[in-house]
């Protein structure tokens, strides 16, 4: 079977797919490659591993080689030219009074390229700033409009949880997120509560989803009567994180039990029971 290494090339960014052509590469090398900006440097976010035919999308780039202690000298480079860049970026924004945001610069590995990403809310003519940025520096000069969530995770920072935030540190985190997510996990839809740094839904509420309604699927409905060995009640709620349910068993009081705890209602036990024993009764007599 062939085999393929997947590969980022930014924190948070999309994961591609790559030949390793015949490289041996675990994860957390860095390696070089060939994408359509040219030659560049990624890193290595699952090993080489062997997939069916079928899973493949042709044509697949192959992986030029392992980085070298050169190739990490001049990505180290790259990444000076750049702070540069902005810099001066910034200060021709202001000097022609440009209604754009600056968000961030990059270097293509191979130095071919500048790839400058702004905001902005409206078109902008940036054509004789591109023209000074490409004299300035004797390269190609792209400029990319990116929107708030590109933003968040290009500046990067904490969420309100204190960690650093999703977009910035997890590969191929592209999956859109639904208010209906929030609804799923019984979330207070307020705005201010469940919007990110960004001002948009919090990419987190995507990551327990599926195990909210994989729960739901096998719990009683709210409202359920059941009995468990501390008595019988009312299905009140879900902890879906334990893999229990409230139940309101009356006076104001609530049990925990989980799934397995559960017993069928006593009406239901009786029926079977009744049903049993008809059936012994009917069955002839040797």
């Amino acid at each position: 079977m062939p085999e393929l290494a997947e590969i980022v090339f930014s924190c948070g960014g999309r994961v591609y797919s790559f030949d390793p052509a015949g490289l041996s590469l675990d994860v957390g090398d860095q390696v070089i490659v060939r994408t359509s900006r040219g030659i560049e440097l990624g890193k290595v976010v699952a090993a080489s591993h062997e997939v069916p035919e079928s899973e493949i999308v042709a044509p697949l780039e192959k992986v030029i080689r392992i980085a070298s202690p050169g190739d990490l000298d001049a990505a180290e480079r790259n990444q000076k030219l750049a702070g540069r860049a902005a810099q001066v970026c910034e200060e021709k924004i202001r000097e022609y009074g440009l209604d754009m945001r600056l968000i961030s610069a990059e270097v293509v590995f191979d130095g071919s390229k500048i790839i400058l990403s702004f905001l902005s809310e409206e078109r902008v003519d940036f054509r004789q700033l591109v023209e000074d940025l490409a004299k300035k520096f004797r390269t190609r000069v792209e400029f990319r409009q990116v929107g708030v969530r590109d933003e968040a995770r290009l500046i990067g920072g904490y969420g309100p949880c204190g960690r650093k935030m999703c977009c910035t540190m997890f590969a191929g985190d592209q999956q859109p997120v639904s208010i209906k997510m929030a609804k799923d996990q019984n979330l207070p839809l307020n705005p201010m509560k469940i919007s990110g740094i960004c001002g948009r839904l919090m990419c987190c509420l995507k990551y327990e989803h599926q195990c909210y309604r994989d729960f739901k699927e096998r719990a009683p409905r709210k409202g359920a009567p059941v009995r468990t060995a501390q008595g019988e009640g009312t299905v009140a709620d879900y902890c879906v994180p334990r893999e229990t349910v409230r139940i309101d068993v009356g006076e104001g009081r609530q049990i925990e039990a989980s799934l397995d705890q559960i017993l069928p209602p006593q009406q239901e036990q009786e029926k079977d029971g009744a049903g049993s024993r008809r059936g012994r009764e009917r069955r002839p007599r040797r």
